[in-house]
């Protein structure tokens, strides 16, 4: 598998690298991933050739970097010169666990009747692994934001004053470029935390599309050519050094009630997901979170999340906005 960080330095810009451990190895040229993709795209190549062509001898030592102790900055492993051309979505209820984590926030009684997220789970089990060229169940989907929402690797992702929580889902997104002629293609993928207020749906499930209004964040690297059948990993969360929670990771159509190829047709079976040109990035759902426990994050937890084969740790601290959040009032134009 080929692994691609993006970066960037106050003196020599962006630049995309290889990840070649345990260094990285620099890409010629100023060219971003998003750059590279819609080359790839236009004169008909696979993107890894389009990124070999591109090598060069020059190694950053890739611990410093990773450490935040370089003038070299690690970026998210793709993004939009139009931050508003990046969309970010994902799907919900893709894993069993998930599904029962949903189902403990809404039904009090464990002898009660499924909640609608068991409801929905059932939907993929039953229909979302379709023969091939056959349609199948659809997923829950959700709307995350925009490019402005993602957050790299060692960047904050913040709770809002106006939210009543923050709380880690380390999942696997798929990351797309849409060519010119409407067509789809998956750049490859990324670890990711998608990050959500969990107390403000466990009010009432119809918060869902509220609470998944917040930052999240992508990387270190993203991984091209890589398989999703299974995919194995852990979330840690440290609090002052130390580790207060820590839950397995498992992934991939094994652990799915979805397959990936129903997943994407269901996203992109929309004209407005068509738009050529556009960045996505998708997240397929969650396994476990802390806030399964009802562990509260607080102010400078930092929350891990690791996937095999997918590089290097994803490391986020929390912060919690100080600030209350001021009457937003409209102005009549």
């Amino acid at each position: 598998m080929v692994r691609i960080v993006q970066l960037d330095h106050p003196q020599q810009g962006r630049r995309v690298a290889l990840v070649d451990e345990p260094n990285l190895r620099l890409l010629r040229s100023d060219l971003s991933l998003n750059d590279l993709a819609h080359e790839a795209v236009r004169s008909g190549q696979r993107l890894r050739q389009a990124i070999d062509a591109r090598l060069t001898d020059e190694l950053l030592l890739y611990d410093e970097i990773n450490a935040g102790q370089s003038a070299w900055r690690l970026l998210t492993p793709i993004d939009h010169p139009q931050p508003s051309r990046c969309y970010v979505t994902g799907t919900g209820l893709t894993h069993r666990a998930s599904a029962e984590n949903r189902q403990s926030m809404h039904i009090t009684v464990a002898t009660g009747p499924p909640s609608d997220s068991m409801k929905m789970y059932q939907l993929g089990v039953e229909g979302g692994r379709p023969a091939g060229g056959c349609i199948g169940a659809s997923p829950e989907w959700f709307y995350k934001g925009v490019g402005t929402m993602l957050r790299a690797h060692n960047e904050p992702l913040t709770v809002p004053a106006h939210s009543d929580d923050g709380g880690d889902e380390a999942e696997i997104a798929g990351v797309y470029f849409i060519g010119d002629d409407g067509t789809p293609f998956r750049i490859g993928f990324a670890q990711g935390n998608e990050f959500s207020d969990h107390v403000l749906e466990a009010k009432n499930y119809l918060y869902l599309a509220q609470s998944k209004l917040r930052d999240c964040s992508l990387g270190p690297e993203l991984v091209i050519d890589g398989a999703f059948d299974e995919v194995r990993g852990q979330t840690v969360i440290e609090r002052g050094g130390n580790v207060v929670w820590q839950a397995a990771q498992a992934s991939g159509e094994r652990w799915m009630c979805h397959s990936l190829a129903n997943l994407e047709h269901h996203h992109f079976k929309h004209a407005e997901h068509r738009r050529p040109g556009d960045i996505h990035v998708h997240f397929f759902g969650a396994d476990m979170f802390s806030f399964k426990d009802r562990l509260r994050l607080e102010e400078g937890d930092v929350m891990q999340i690791s996937f095999e084969g997918f590089g290097r740790p994803l490391r986020n601290p929390v912060h919690l906005a100080q600030a209350e959040q001021p009457l937003v009032t409209v102005k009549p134009l």
